[in-house]
């Protein structure tokens, strides 16, 4: 989290150069940090299926601030066993591989291709679909320089009936028109396709809290339980896309891979993953 904040300070004050080669000298920290851990959390009872490392232990990622607690956030806030130690994959980039090879014929070779559209792209999901030659991937971000292409989905310069499938977890809580960016994600997506449309979510909350005069990132970290989150989804989600022309399919993370998997992968069992289809 201090990380992220110093970026943003960065990307205001210095040349993008300099931002850039900050991130670089990041990444290379963080590799140096990953092989340190892999080595001493080495063990048998968690498995990672993007590196095939076995641990005794994940470390701990997420922010742990009152208000995700407050409202019972699922997919959000403090996890003590989270990021793993060798390729630093989350638990819900865990799970969403998961799910796409036991729910989807993403890994499965055909004709024609599938057009996959990938938005703020989680990094070793990333690696991994770059390398099947079976899809025509894109990948996508609103910051410069942060994947392959720069999109803002509020607007995605793509024609209609674009992408047979899309994968935007965890970005819909950091938009302040969310209406508009699921319309453009329907919109671009061809009957028939589906998208998975992951949020931090609070099952607890009736209606989801939000506040456009709440701006300052302090605030946002208090209010939404992180400095560019804008809101935070309540039980009226799947009714928001539904109104962008999705029918939605929600199954939590034990339903879809099961609580074997859930806790070798060290899940977060009532995480829930929304599917989004285009249906025609």
């Amino acid at each position: 989290m201090v990380s992220r904040k110093l970026k943003e300070h960065l990307k205001q004050y210095l040349p993008m150069g300099a931002v850039r080669l900050y991130h670089a000298l990041r990444v290379q920290g963080i590799r140096v940090s990953h092989h340190f851990f892999a080595q001493i959390h080495k063990g048998t009872t968690y498995f990672c299926p993007f590196c095939n490392g076995r641990f005794n232990r994940f470390l701990p990622d997420g922010a742990n601030a009152a208000v995700l607690h407050q409202y019972g956030v699922i997919g959000g806030g403090y996890r003590t066993n989270c990021l793993c130690p060798a390729c630093g994959s989350k638990d819900r980039e865990r799970l969403l591989l998961l799910y796409l090879q036991q729910y989807t014929k993403m890994f499965t070779p055909q004709q024609p291709p599938l057009h996959v559209l990938h938005v703020a792209p989680e990094p070793q999901l990333k690696k991994l679909l770059q390398k099947l030659p079976y899809l025509h991937y894109l990948n996508a971000d609103l910051n410069p320089g942060a994947a392959d292409v720069q999109m803002d989905i509020t607007a995605i310069l793509y024609p209609d009936a674009t992408f047979d499938a899309i994968l935007c977890n965890h970005v819909l809580e950091h938009i302040p028109d969310d209406a508009q960016a699921m319309s453009e994600l329907y919109r671009v997506l061809k009957p028939n396709g589906w998208a998975i449309l992951q949020v931090p979510y609070a099952q607890g909350l009736p209606h989801t809290y939000e506040n456009p005069h709440i701006t300052h990132p302090a605030d946002r970290e208090t209010h939404f339980g992180q400095f560019d989150h804008v809101r935070i989804y309540g039980q009226d989600y799947v009714t928001r896309l539904n109104r962008a022309g999705f029918s939605v399919t929600v199954l939590t993370a034990k339903e879809a891979v099961g609580i074997e998997n859930v806790q070798k992968l060290s899940l977060i069992a009532d995480e829930r993953i929304f599917v989004g289809n285009k249906l025609m």
